[in-house]
């Protein structure tokens, strides 16, 4: 009797102490199985790719299947995990308003297009950004509803500000990353030249390249040096932005109302190249129309509300054809190693499909 309660006394005090150390200690999940002499991998890389699917008339192709699509990776194929279709993920906008000095003649129709094209586009359940092109990335509304982003985006003012428009994306960017919804289809729409003046990484090393200098003393050869600093500032500042918008899985998409004129100076050539390079890299796409610019002109309201009304259209029809490819790589590469992809259809069928194309490791 006395041995039989030994053993009872023994087992309420040690099942207790065992049962809260099984639930404490938790042990570390392998990285690769061996059987047979073969290694499989089990620590895998969810990648995220918005990819859109239009027809040659420019109209949004619906419904595809995981089994229509092929991704590959550095030119090696990726087993599709899951697609989701624009309808059943949320969409986040971060809109982009340049306020700055270099505003447009058509700024007052750019705000209206833009409102109407946020009522039409985004559900219920979907938010948008609006962000401040100054000095400064301005945050002038967090997520919120079409209704009230509407009416925020056509009482934006013009200022007489500098440009930091690199410092702007990469700003709205990691807000999107942090604010928006899990699995969210994130786009940034900027309504701007792309020429900046004013970003951390182009100030400062431009100033340095002059600084306490008389510029009309310095030879040919010496301003060309200095010049050849503020182009490797920008290209560095346009690869850390692009690097961001990868990153966050954003899709760029630019209004660019400088027409036919970008071709006047450096900065607006290189603003618009940068436009460019984010909305390809990305999958979304850069515009750059021909807007009537006689602002007496009978047709100058009517002209370019037609032409807006065709961009915003376009871009509508993208985004109703978006969907959310999903897939774990079997890459093996080092972190932040960039990495080509390509996305396509298995019977394209003279179709568009737009998608980014490339991303970088995280850890």
């Amino acid at each position: 009797m006395k041995k039989q309660l030994t053993i009872l006394i023994f087992l309420l005090i040690t099942v207790p102490a065992f049962s809260a150390f099984a639930q404490t200690v938790r042990p570390t999940p392998p990285t690769a199985v061996e059987d047979d002499g073969e290694v499989i991998k089990v620590n895998s890389r969810l990648v995220v790719v918005p990819v859109s699917v239009t027809d040659a008339s420019g109209q949004p192709v619906l419904g595809l299947k995981a089994q229509d699509f092929r991704v590959s990776e550095d030119s090696q194929a990726q087993p599709i995990e899951q697609i989701s279709e624009a309808d059943k993920v949320p969409l986040e906008i971060a809109l982009l308003v340049d306020v700055s000095s270099s505003v447009n003649k058509i700024f007052e129709l750019e705000k209206s297009a833009a409102a109407q094209f946020l009522q039409g586009v985004m559900r219920p359940e979907d938010r948008a950004t609006i962000f401040l092109i100054t000095d400064r990335p301005i945050l002038l509304q967090t997520r919120d509803t079409a209704e009230n982003t509407a009416v925020n985006v056509r009482s934006i003012a013009q200022t007489k500000s500098s440009t930091a428009f690199y410092d702007t994306v990469t700003t709205a960017a990691r807000y999107l990353s942090l604010n928006a919804q899990p699995r969210s289809r994130r786009v940034i729409l900027s309504l701007s030249d792309g020429e900046d003046n004013y970003s951390e990484l182009t100030r400062k090393p431009t100033a340095a390249a002059y600084k306490n200098l008389d510029v009309n003393k310095l030879t040919l050869k010496e301003l060309d040096q200095r010049a050849n600093r503020t182009v490797k500032a920008h290209t560095q500042a346009q690869a850390a932005v692009l690097k961001s918008l990868q990153n966050t899985d954003t899709v760029f998409y630019t209004i660019n109302a400088s027409g036919p004129s970008v071709r006047l100076n450096v900065a607006s050539q290189r603003g618009q190249n940068a436009l460019q390079q984010f909305a390809d890299e990305t999958g979304g796409t850069a515009f750059l129309p021909q807007f009537v610019t006689e602002t007496n002109s009978a047709s100058f309201e009517r002209q370019n509300k037609q032409i807006l009304g065709n961009i915003f259209r376009q871009i509508s029809a993208e985004l109703r054809a978006q969907y959310l490819l999903q897939y774990y790589s079997e890459g093996d590469f080092p972190t932040n190693k960039y990495v080509k992809l390509e996305v396509g259809l298995n019977s394209p069928q003279k179709l568009r499909v737009r998608a980014r194309k490339g991303y970088f490791v995280k850890n």
